[in-house]
């Protein structure tokens, strides 16, 4: 870059991943464009609720360290991710809890004043640091704090409502590299260019491909679709989470924390199927404690991907709440415990959301559950530099965290670094946060040391032929005279979707799915707006988010329909193995722009620090009449 030129970096994303990166390149002297769809304090990060993972001194008292941190990232992601990016997030974790706690995060305390700690899944250990059941709330606000702290300084331009569109990439003298983006002012529909020397994706899930979850409705991946289809590789997009407990709705799914069952939350259905007799009125000797009883050593809180195909599978057989796709999660051991007014002070966030939409006390009667569309492990494929001598990253390097396209960056749910094929609960947070600081002085250094152009030094025609690209697709859209409803269409995807590739998947179903998403693409083609106009058009943006929702979900089922195996959150019954000589590899989506298709190579996995192992979590085999055995050796 030339001499004297002061660095700026667009970061796309005003959730955790895109604040902390934010405020680390603020720190470290470069300026800051963050783009936002919302304010940042309304982020899907202000969702989560469980808590963040990390081991301190009192999590060494149990027997825990950092690297059984690692151990059970690896595991619990089935070892489908890169190991050094892992081992890294974890040594680094207790230090982000340090730091968020001198930000001021108001972390649950013991009587002793310590930092308290809970049970999560996949972990025999208390070591998750939360605050109450809006932990995600509560560090959003800190590093929104910080942000405003350098916002005051000068350091960083928020854009507020405000919608990524398109990356622009310049073939300079030694090859593409990202130099900006074009994004769109969600009021006055202004659409603009923003120069970077480096861009930052931190835009979150795709829940929304789904039709329902427990996501916010602004998570439709189509910004994820968008870089793909800019030249950047998409990773493992096949890799979806269901999470074992939300409230159904009509609208959304609402999430109920995995902290419910690190409090002592007990899932359970009546031993009778379709027992329709109120819950309080079950003895406990007609109550089937399924987890419990299948994994004696984990009980309630196994990893997600394995309590939701648990659930949905008593549900199959018949034991569902009524006869139906519902199972009962239990606080009222816990509240007869250690009293009401406790498992309130650590749980009241969740319990006033069900209390809300269901109208019972879940203190008082047992919660109505069933999985939902709640992450995806898949996201944009990132790089990394290992450190040989410790195992995890080198400092600072510009590979890490790096998409196919040099300059562009991707951080926190919308990379696929660390979860492998399912993730941990609590590990989102912290993942979103490392991320961002890690990877700051790494972007940093990227504009100091390899950016070979200085986005200010490009010509304007470099951008505005980026703008005219998407005003030409914004009139296509205005002024198309089709008949496809696209919220209708979307509909159907959803649907779809969420009935062939979610929990359980079969190949003769994902191949119909795959045929569909030709036929809604091609339906797209005739896709009419109802709302026309040029200000605060919402109907404009959902509609161009469709086709890359489209895109993204032909992804999706196509890296489902190759994977014939069982690993982690994709399971297919027709294979039910882990088939690690075959499939032990990373999915690497691509785009063709010639034929507009979706391609899929195969990439390696770093397993050089744990080699994989069996994920039994001591399964036994189990039925509602209590009759036990141990399950065979496997997945």
């Amino acid at each position: 870059m030339a001499v004297g030129k002061k660095s700026r970096v667009v970061v796309v994303g005003g959730g955790l991943a895109g604040l902390a990166c934010a405020v680390k390149l603020a720190e470290e002297g470069v300026n800051v464009d963050l783009i936002s769809m919302v304010p940042v304090k309304r982020s899907h990060s202000v969702c989560a609720q469980g808590g963040i993972n990390a081991c301190n001194e009192i999590a060494r008292q149990q027997g825990f360290s950092e690297w059984m941190h690692f151990d059970e990232t690896c595991l619990g992601g089935d070892f489908l991710a890169d190991q050094p990016p892992v081992l890294e997030m974890c040594n680094w974790a207790p230090k982000i809890i340090d730091l968020l706690d001198r930000m001021g995060v108001p972390f649950n305390r013991t009587p002793e004043g310590q930092r308290d700690l809970r049970l999560f899944g996949g972990s025999l250990f208390k070591r998750t640091f939360f605050a109450g059941a809006t932990t995600g709330q509560q560090l959003l606000y800190a590093l929104d704090e910080q942000a405003r702290r350098w916002e005051a300084e000068g350091r960083i331009d928020k854009y507020e409502f405000w919608e990524f569109l398109w990356p622009v990439i310049h073939d300079g003298p030694k090859g593409a590299q990202c130099v900006g983006i074009v994004a769109q002012d969600m009021r006055t529909m202004q659409i603009k260019a923003f120069r970077g020397d480096a861009v930052v994706m931190a835009t979150g899930g795709n829940g929304l491909i789904f039709g329902k979850s427990t996501m916010s409705v602004i998570c439709t991946g189509g910004a994820v679709s968008r870089c793909m289809q800019a030249g950047a590789k998409y990773g493992n997009p096949e890799m979806v989470q269901v999470h074992p407990t939300a409230i159904p709705g009509e609208d959304k799914c609402r999430l109920i924390s995995e902290s419910a069952r690190g409090e002592g939350g007990r899932v359970w259905v009546p031993r009778k199927p379709g027992d329709s007799r109120p819950p309080n009125t079950i003895p406990e000797n007609e109550r089937y404690y399924f987890l419990e009883e299948k994994f004696p050593k984990y009980g309630n809180i196994v990893p997600r991907d394995i309590a939701t195909r648990e659930i949905f599978q008593v549900c199959v057989e018949g034991y569902g709440v009524g006869g139906g796709n519902m199972v009962y999660l239990d606080l009222r051991d816990k509240v007869k415990e250690v009293g009401r007014e406790k498992v309130l002070g650590k749980l009241e966030g969740i319990l006033e959301i069900y209390e809300k939409f269901v109208g019972t006390d879940p203190l008082d009667e047992p919660m109505k559950i069933f999985p939902a569309v709640h992450y995806t492990m898949g996201g944009l494929a990132v790089g990394f530099k290992k450190n040989e001598k410790t195992g995890g990253l080198q400092f600072g390097d510009p590979a890490n965290m790096m998409t196919h396209i040099k300059g562009l960056y991707a951080m926190g749910e919308c990379n696929f670094a660390y979860h492998g094929a399912n993730r941990l609960g609590a590990n989102s947070l912290l993942s979103c946060i490392f991320d961002g600081l890690f990877g700051g002085t790494c972007v940093k250094n990227y504009c100091a040391d390899d950016a070979t152009t200085s986005s200010a030094e490009l010509p304007e025609s470099v951008f505005q032929d980026i703008v005219q690209q998407e005003t030409d697709r914004q009139t296509w859209l205005t002024t198309n005279k089709g008949d496809e409803n696209p919220y209708k269409l979307w509909q159907e995807m959803g649907k779809t979707m969420l009935e062939t590739c979610t929990v359980v998947r079969h190949n003769e179903k994902l191949a119909e799915t795959l045929e569909r998403c030709g036929e809604w693409r091609e339906r797209y083609r005739r896709v009419k707006l109802s709302d026309t106009g040029l200000y605060t058009n919402q109907n404009l943006s959902f509609a161009r988010a469709l086709r890359d929702m489209l895109i993204a979900a032909e992804a999706v089922v196509r890296g489902a329909l190759l994977r014939n195996e069982s690993r982690g959150a994709h399971y297919k019954p027709a294979f039910p193995d882990r088939d690690d000589s075959a499939f032990l590899k990373t999915t690497l989506a691509g785009f063709n722009p010639a034929d507009q298709s979706v391609t899929i190579e195969y990439g390696p996995v770093d397993t050089s620090l744990i080699p994989p192992r069996a994920r039994t979590y001591g399964k036994k085999e189990a039925s509602a009449s209590g009759a036990a055995k141990p399950a065979p050796v496997g997945v």
